[in-house]
């Protein structure tokens, strides 16, 4: 069978010659592209257009076209019917009476279009043609494999090694070209041209030169989307994964949740004697995974997630992303890991901040909290030491949370009676009241400019730490880290969750960063 291909350079003369050539190379370039019949044909009509006015002048307005059936192919020029010829635009302008000529029924503002004779081909002139279906075919080409993969972003792609530029790899995919930057690679893990390779398609951007694939294998979501490979239960939606964290080549952690309760999600994705899992280790070069089981409690799920740590408790904090876990002296390393990996992960898998203590040293600052309480309520309520310690032991850890409460609450306490419980409801309200007086009166007497009032996680308290602290404008602020303003030895310390921190110090430099 004879096979058609496009002419190497008198592509145009030959198909002068028999332009019913002129389907079956669209045909053929079609197919063997990947891009539609009526793509090619209109590469074909550009080129002859660019040979038209070759013929007839760069300035008119040439329009060739192709018959879809025949192959044979038109020429014409087409011009404005005007009632005067403008010097500039003449070359594609009509008077109407002579426009009547092609057309009776014409009238000024309209398009006539003017039959031209065939064109002969010579060889500047079919080559110039060439390079324009070329390049058209080309520009199709790319578009057609961009809408091809930009849908594709998120998914797993095989491919072949092709080359290796500076450590970085170039991808065979079939249709494209992946790219793998160095730092996209698992650390130590080395490839060779011809090798297969695996890796997750993360990005997809278009450019003037074509459009460029980004493949990585230390995503995430590299490992999440391997578990759905070998994992049916997870593939089927009876299992999901709800977070990723990876150190890569080294360790990695994975939260899931069965949605069918009678099915064991950790059990699954271990498979039967680790065969599922250590599929995803060798692909991922040994890297250590632990498997997360979700639950909705805070407490557990940190517990779960800091494993193979042995947890004795977890103190949580109210309206804060932050937990505390409190393990023995024997567990502080495990809990830690390498380089502080362990932890970093499990902070990043619960997406929570973790303070590890000791059993010893959450005995040591229970014991300081209480005597700092128990000499507060002493000094600030005028009250008997034995009083301020059963205060402390039953919770009370605040002259606020006094106040907060009822009679009736402090009653409850043993030994109190209704009338030491309303006095010490007294002293604490009225305390909270002085104090609040007193913070109005120090902020309204300093510099401290409105901005930094208006900020909505600052209450008069933190606004008086930061007057103390010499802090009172948008300056102020902007120079400080968040280290600075919310770290363990910070101004704040943790009275403001650092994500908000970050945003509000953020917000402050955005001024200075725009002028």
């Amino acid at each position: 069978m004879r096979r058609w291909v496009i002419p190497p350079f008198f592509l145009l003369e030959k198909i002068m010659l028999n332009n019913t050539e002129i389907l079956k190379i669209a045909e053929v370039i079609s197919q063997e592209k990947g891009i539609e019949m009526d793509i090619v044909m209109k590469a074909l009509e550009e080129s002859f257009e660019i040979i038209g006015k070759s013929k007839y002048g760069m300035d008119n307005n040439i329009k060739a076209v192709i018959d879809r059936l025949t192959g044979n192919i038109s020429l014409s020029h087409i011009k404005d019917v005007v009632e005067t010829i403008d010097p500039i635009l003449q070359s594609n302008q009509i008077l109407l009476d002579h426009a009547k000529k092609y057309d009776a029924n014409t009238e000024i503002g309209k398009q006539i279009t003017i039959p031209l004779p065939s064109v002969n081909f010579g060889r500047v002139t079919a080559n110039m043609a060439r390079q324009v279906i070329y390049s058209r075919v080309r520009e199709a080409e790319k578009s057609r494999q961009f809408n091809d993969f930009k849908d594709r972003v998120g998914e797993v792609l095989s491919g072949i090694v092709k080359r290796i530029e500076f450590g970085n790899i170039i991808v065979d995919l079939g249709k494209a070209e992946g790219f793998l930057r160095k730092d996209e690679l698992i650390p130590r893990e080395n490839f060779k041209n011809g090798d297969r390779i695996r890796a997750y398609f993360f990005d997809i951007k278009e450019e003037a030169k074509g459009h460029q694939i980004f493949l990585s294998r230390t995503h995430p979501q590299f490992m999440a989307k391997l578990f759905e490979q070998e994992v049916p239960e997870i593939y089927e939606g009876q299992i999901e994964i709800l977070s990723v964290a990876r150190d890569p080549g080294s360790r990695g952690k994975i939260t899931v949740r069965a949605n069918d309760k009678s099915i064991d999600p950790v059990g699954a994705c271990v498979g039967m004697r680790g065969s599922r899992v250590q599929a995803i280790v060798n692909e991922l070069q040994g890297e250590k995974i632990d498997i997360v089981n979700w639950n909705e409690l805070k407490s557990m799920y940190v517990q779960n997630a800091i494993a193979p740590a042995q947890v004795a408790k977890v103190n949580e904090f109210e309206n804060s992303n932050r937990v505390e876990i409190v393990l023995p002296e024997d567990q502080l390393s495990i809990a830690i890991g390498r380089r502080g990996q362990n932890v970093k992960l499990a902070s990043i898998l619960t997406n929570l901040e973790i303070d590890i203590l000791t059993e010893k040293e959450d005995a040591e600052r229970r014991q300081e909290e209480f005597k700092k309480i128990t000499s507060l309520f002493a000094e600030k309520l005028d009250l008997e030491d034995m009083i301020a310690q059963l205060l402390a032991v039953e919770g009370y850890s605040s002259i606020e949370k006094i106040a907060n409460a009822s009679i009736q609450d402090i009653e409850k306490i043993e030994g109190f009676d209704n009338e030491l419980a309303a006095e010490i409801y007294a002293r604490a309200t009225q305390f909270m009241e002085n104090e609040k007086t007193e913070l109005e009166k120090l902020i309204q007497a300093s510099n401290l400019d409105d901005y930094i009032k208006g900020i909505s996680e600052f209450d008069n308290k933190i606004l008086a730490t930061l007057i103390e602290n010499n802090i009172f404008s948008r300056q102020d602020l902007a120079d400080l880290a968040t280290d600075e303003l919310v770290g363990k030895e910070g101004i704040l310390q943790k009275r403001v969750e650092k994500s908000a921190a970050e945003k509000i110090i953020m917000d402050a430099r955005e001024i200075f960063l725009n002028s």
